[in-house]
């Protein structure tokens, strides 16, 4: 099957290789000249404008879009929609919004274009281990696009499914990755404790390796996590700040909205803010007001 991808990225680049070695034709476009040769070295095809993406393509056309959300979808797709025909498909892998998703999806509809949305997760891994996918949109257009979502998962029965209606796959997707942080968090709470417990002098990499096997906190998370700590035991050179991409505060605001308690997701969305403020007012306002009320000593810089 012959799919167009547009954003080649670290990620979108091994789905396009791991097309390409399941037997698909991937055209691939991305605005960086060296990646779009890199690309037609492997074996793909890599052009250098969305009109030849588009015009080198059977109809009909399914078009896989791994650009950043937000106003990158709308424009991309604004650039597109006047090469292209009725039928023609376009799916969004990114971390999109699942609002933005469904009106995108109303509004190609009503000009004759198909709208998937399929939140993807796998990350660097995906190209060797496979993409987990959860997919939106018309039952009859994902059933087209089989071929696309086997080749790219585990394995052709596992990994991947059709959740629901338009915009389910990202509000799916959006959810995991809610979750994905308050695991995260756990994780990194713990491991802190242990490295806090100085007089046991704990090997946070050998009990890494033990619970990797037969615990009940054994995960693939945790596989990532004991590899990296025995590669950097110390975490040297790393500074304590951590960004967020949307979702888990999408997720917030969904919990909110549905009034379903999810504390551990906010909390963790809430650290992550809080690393990335140097010199952090709301500690400091703290300290003031137990010096104020309590005459408890300031630290002072």
């Amino acid at each position: 099957m012959q799919l167009g991808m547009i954003g080649l990225g670290k990620m979108g680049f091994n789905m396009a290789e791991r097309l390409r070695l399941g037997g698909h034709t991937v055209i691939g476009f991305d605005f960086s000249k060296e990646t779009v040769e890199k690309l037609s070295a492997t074996g793909s095809k890599g052009v250098s404008s969305l009109e030849e993406l588009v015009k080198g393509m059977e109809t009909p056309r399914a078009i896989w879009l791994m650009v950043p959300s937000g106003d990158p979808v709308d424009e991309t797709i604004s650039k597109l929609e006047p090469f292209m025909q009725k039928g023609d498909i376009f799916i969004d892998g990114g971390n999109s919004n699942y609002k933005d998703t469904q009106r995108r999806y109303a509004e190609c509809k009503q000009k004759g274009f198909e709208y998937v949305d399929c939140g993807t997760s796998g990350g660097v891994w995906g190209l060797k281990e496979g993409y987990s996918m959860m997919i939106g949109g018309d039952e009859t257009v994902v059933d087209h696009l089989k071929p696309i979502f086997q080749t790219l998962a585990p394995s052709a029965t596992t990994g991947w499914g059709r959740v629901g209606p338009s915009g389910a796959g990202h509000f799916v997707k959006m959810v995991h990755n809610g979750i994905e942080y308050g695991m995260m968090q756990a994780y990194a709470e713990g491991f802190s404790i242990m490295k806090a417990k100085e007089p046991l002098k704990l090997d946070l990499g050998q009990i890494s390796e033990i619970w990797r096997n037969g615990s009940v906190v054994r995960s693939w998370l945790l596989d990532l996590t004991a590899d990296a700590l025995q590669k950097n035991p110390t975490l040297d050179g790393l500074e304590a700040y951590v960004p967020d991409s949307g979702e888990g505060r999408w997720t917030v605001f969904e919990a909110i909205d549905l009034n379903v308690s999810a504390p551990v997701i906010t909390e963790s969305l809430i650290r992550r803010l809080r690393s990335r403020e140097e010199n952090n007012f709301t500690d400091r306002m703290l300290s003031i007001m137990r010096n104020a009320f309590g005459g408890h000593a300031v630290k002072k810089s």
